[in-house]
Order: C-alpha cells, then sequence, then structure tokens
C-alpha cells in the first residue's frame, strides 16, 4: 500500500487535478456555430464584438429591447436587409451601408434618425477580425449620422450558407417635416433636384468583384444623406418627395413615382452628372448610368420656384456638391395607349429622357437586376 501510494505521488496519478477537465477555449479566431446557440459563447459575442463596438446606456441593459423616452410628435419606421459581396469595398462596406442605408430611408420621410437596431446572420468560420471590424465601421457610421445602435440580435448559420455576413437594420425617426413627404404630394411643376452624381456605387462594387481596374480608383458614393435633407426641412424649402436612389438607380426611382402620381417626369441627360470614370466603365460594361445603384444619392422634388434655393442649400455640404436640377414633373397627360401597348411619352405616368443631342426616350423600370447583391 505504502508502494502504491509512493507510486501515485511519483507519476501524479493521485493528484485529484490529474482528472479536472480542461477550462474551455475563450476566444476564437472565427465564428462557431456554438456563437448562435445562445450559450454563454453567444454571451461572449455580444460582449466582446458588439457591446465593445457600440456600447452605450441603452445595450448595457442587457435587456430584450431597448427602452426610451421619445417626445410626442410624429416618428418614422423603417427596417432593410444588405446582402452585399464583397463585403469591403472602396469607399464602404457592410457596415457602413447597413447604418447609412437605414439612416437614409429615415431621411427621406423627412425624419430625423435617432435609433437603430441590428440584426447579424452571421456564416460559421467568418473571422472575428473580420466581424469586429464590421462592427466598428458601423459604430463610426452611426456617429456620423448622429444616432445610436440600441438593441440587435446575432443568428450563425452553418458554413457555406451565408456570405460571411447579412445585417438587418431597423430605425426610428422623428418626423421634422411640416407637410407630408411623399409620392402622393408630388405636384405639376416640381422641380426634380438630383443630390450628386451617380452610378459610383455599383461600379465600386462591379470592379472589386470582377477584379477589373480603372485608371483611377472608383469609390462608392456610400454616405448619410440626412444632414442636408433636415437642413432642407429647416431652412423652410417646401419639399414634396424625397426617395434615395438604391437598386434600380434614378430610372427606376422616377419611374415609381411617375406611376404613383400619374403625372410626367421629364430629365435632360445633359443636366445629370455622371464622373467620366464612372461613364466609361458603364460604356465598358454595358451599363446605363441611370439604372446602376447608389447609396448616398437621393432625389428632391421641390415646387419650381423653390429649386434654385434647395440647390444651394444642398451644395453646401460635401456628399451633396454636385447636386443639379436634372427635369421636371409635367401635367398628367392624355393617358392614351400607344402603338406599343402605352409606354409612349404622352402617356400619363411615363418618364422622358432628352438626350445630348435633342432626342426623346422613354424611360422605364430594368427587367431584372444588373448587378445582383449589390447593398
Amino acid at each position: 500500500m505504502e508502494d502504491a501510494t509512493k507510486k501515485d505521488e511519483k507519476d501524479g496519478s493521485g493528484d485529484a487535478g490529474a482528472f479536472s477537465c480542461p477550462s474551455p477555449v475563450q476566444q476564437y479566431d472565427s465564428v462557431l456555430l456554438a456563437h448562435g446557440g445562445g450559450g454563454r459563447l453567444t454571451h461572449q459575442l455580444i460582449e466582446q464584438v458588439f457591446l465593445q463596438a457600440y456600447g452605450n446606456p441603452l445595450t448595457e441593459e442587457r435587456h430584450d429591447g431597448a427602452v426610451f423616452e421619445l417626445p410626442a410628435g410624429r416618428f418614422a419606421f423603417t427596417t432593410d436587409s444588405y446582402v452585399i459581396r464583397p463585403l469591403f469595398f472602396p469607399g464602404g462596406d457592410i457596415g457602413e451601408l447597413a447604418v447609412n442605408g437605414t439612416v437614409n430611408d429615415l431621411a427621406m420621410c423627412g425624419a430625423r434618425p435617432l435609433y437603430l437596431s441590428a440584426g447579424f446572420v452571421i456564416e460559421e468560420g467568418l473571422p472575428m477580425d473580420t466581424l469586429r471590424r464590421v462592427a466598428a465601421s458601423m459604430q463610426r457610421a452611426a456617429s456620423r449620422a448622429g444616432v445610436r445602435l440600441v438593441t440587435g440580435d446575432t443568428k450563425v448559420v452553418d458554413r457555406g450558407k451565408g456570405d460571411g455576413v447579412y445585417i438587418n437594420t431597423a430605425g426610428i425617426g422623428q418626423v421634422v417635416a411640416p407637410r407630408r413627404v411623399a409620392p402622393s404630394s408630388v405636384m405639376p411643376g416640381d422641380a426634380i433636384v438630383l443630390s450628386g452624381d451617380i452610378g459610383r456605387h455599383g461600379i465600386a462594387i462591379m470592379a472589386v468583384r470582377e477584379g477589373l481596374e480603372f485608371e483611377s480608383v472608383i469609390e462608392s458614393d456610400c454616405a448619410p444623406v440626412s444632414e442636408p435633407v433636415l437642413a432642407l426641412l429647416e431652412a423652410g424649402v417646401e419639399v414634396h418627395c424625397l426617395r434615395d436612389l438604391t437598386r434600380g438607380g434614378l430610372a427606376s426611382t422616377l419611374v415609381e413615382i411617375a406611376e404613383a402620381t400619374r403625372l410626367r417626369c421629364e430629365i435632360e441627360e445633359e443636366a445629370i452628372p455622371v464622373r467620366e470614370d464612372v461613364r466609361g466603365a458603364c460604356e465598358i460594361l454595358g451599363f446605363d448610368p441611370l439604372y446602376v445603384a447608389n447609396e448616398g444619392r437621393f432625389a428632391a422634388f421641390v415646387p419650381g420656384r423653390e429649386a434654385g434655393r434647395a440647390l444651394d442649400i444642398l451644395r453646401r455640404h460635401p456628399v451633396c456638391e454636385s447636386a443639379q436640377i436634372v427635369g421636371r414633373v409635367t401635367g398628367g397627360g392624355k393617358d392614351e395607349v400607344g402603338e406599343r401597348g402605352g409606354t409612349g411619352a404622352g402617356r400619363a405616368g411615363a418618364v422622358t429622357l432628352r438626350s445630348r443631342i435633342g432626342a426623346m426616350r422613354v424611360v422605364d423600370m430594368i427587367s431584372g437586376e444588373q448587378l445582383p447583391r449589390i447593398c
């Protein structure tokens, strides 16, 4: 017995610590399915990535939702999901895109953005450093836009089922516009003011995705536009409608409004700002800049008498320094069915474009999508 005891002391087989389980790994270089299981790893993900990136008194509550006081008045609420590939691109990334996209949607309602939520669908195997980078980018974008990320959710899906990460954001803002800002408020005689050059976001994504190189680096126009919109409203400009030019670009936005109002929109190609490098890339790729997605551009419909003042206000902001008056809204027309089934320039709800050489053509919505997973 004594010999056995001496043997145990010698080789450590009698030490209780020799039979204890090793401490579980606390740090991971990539996301595991277990990070979406609701257990300790989920809590570590929230603590070490999201709360570390944009923690504030509301998120520190660790509640199922954010509870906050709101001033009396009207509010706007919106939500959107972001599935862009690649996650990082010249001029932005999926995190910045998610914040700016929702902030801009609120601004288009004539609202001051206040609070955002963020839902993450994360693919197993996503590097943790990538997730931290996205979260930090969201916080920077939120700070620039003057909003707070106050609640969210995470889910983890199997490897190969998620393109890295998808993000859903929802936002709430207080409406500050004194009158309804919506397509139903558009009137004949309104000027169409474009906030800046178009097409950069879609071409920036296409260049990275396909490994294309141009003489100059084309960066996305991804940016918040709430500040110039609020400047218009605070200056008392009579804004009838606002629309951001995301998927489908300027053309689809105008067609949508024209069809909803049964009014005609007439635009001038010469007045529409398109950078020469973007125009050249579109020609090479067979794209029309009118249909290319943007993430920091909008169209404003204001009375013709207010157009000049609106333009001056917008151009004071760097994101709108190339703003232009690109067209006008006219009456509804005869709404006659023409030889091509009612697609003529004279019908109600049509969008027409005068080309650089003076020719007129009808602008319609694109069939399908030029570039998928763009935002």
